[in-house]
């Protein structure tokens, strides 16, 4: 358990919760200690599918300004790679992830949104990332994973000008996936991971690494990592169990084991 950041567990859905009031603002200490929640999140098999949260006021308004002012060129060199690495831990959770997003999630908090593989805004959230601003750039993986999910032109637009976008523009952008209302966030978010619960753990983690490691080179390569992880999935108990039960049941009645 964190200072700032921890991990729940309940009926499979693991909560990376960030609670440093007032606006969860993510210095060094909250960075480490997200890692720290990922890897648990990570290794804990009781945890099935993963809820990053940041209260019912906001997600993350970005990084500590006041702890990166007085940082020069030598300390950021140093510290760049693990401010990076700290936010990959949760984008490579071998775990379906949601980002439920209440508030704001600017600089820091939305290249932390943009982490998870599904992302959930209340009706008033606003995201952005407004380095530029700054005159720095983002520097959590803003401007690779926002280009990779909305494209390079979109992305530019919102990089370039460091204006916050509203939860309907981000929806129209594909920045976030679903809008309900602010009091339904992490509830609708929750009831999201929770069709995982049950599933087959080992599929759904190849077909995460699958679609993940793709994306990043061209198609035959893409083509094999999944024809890899497909043959892979052939030696799971849970293989066995899906297609009996398919066979015998019809599709979804499968009960399965996560092995």
């Amino acid at each position: 358990m964190g200072e700032f950041v921890n991990l729940t567990v309940s009926d499979g859905v693991g909560t990376i919760r960030l609670d440093r009031p007032k606006m969860n603002a993510l210095n060094v200490q909250v960075q480490e200690e997200i890692r720290a929640a990922a890897l648990e999140a990570t290794a804990n098999d009781d945890v099935r599918a993963v809820v990053i949260y940041g209260g019912e006021r906001v997600f993350a308004a970005g990084a500590d300004i006041k702890e990166m002012a007085d940082m020069s060129y030598a300390d950021m060199v140093k510290r760049s790679g693990l401010l990076q690495s700290s936010f990959t831990a949760v984008a490579a959770i071998p775990k379906p992830t949601v980002a439920a997003i209440t508030g704001y999630a600017l600089g820091g908090g939305c290249e932390l949104a943009l982490c998870a593989d599904y992302r959930i805004a209340a009706e008033d959230a606003k995201l952005g990332q407004p380095e530029i601003l700054l005159g720095i750039i983002p520097g959590a993986g803003g401007t690779q994973r926002m280009s990779r999910l909305i494209g390079p032109s979109k992305a530019k637009d919102l990089i370039y000008t460091g204006r916050f976008v509203d939860a309907a523009e981000s929806l129209s952008l594909g920045l976030v996936d679903k809008v309900v209302p602010a009091a339904s966030v992490y509830e609708e978010a929750v009831a999201w991971a929770s069709q995982f619960s049950a599933g087959a753990a080992l599929a759904l983690r190849a077909a995460k690494e699958a679609i993940d490691s793709g994306l990043g080179v061209e198609l035959t390569t893409g083509l094999e990592i999944e024809r890899q992880q497909f043959a892979a999935l052939f030696a799971t108990e849970d293989r066995a169990i899906g297609m009996k039960s398919f066979v015998e049941n019809g599709p979804g009645k499968a009960e399965f084991k996560g092995i």
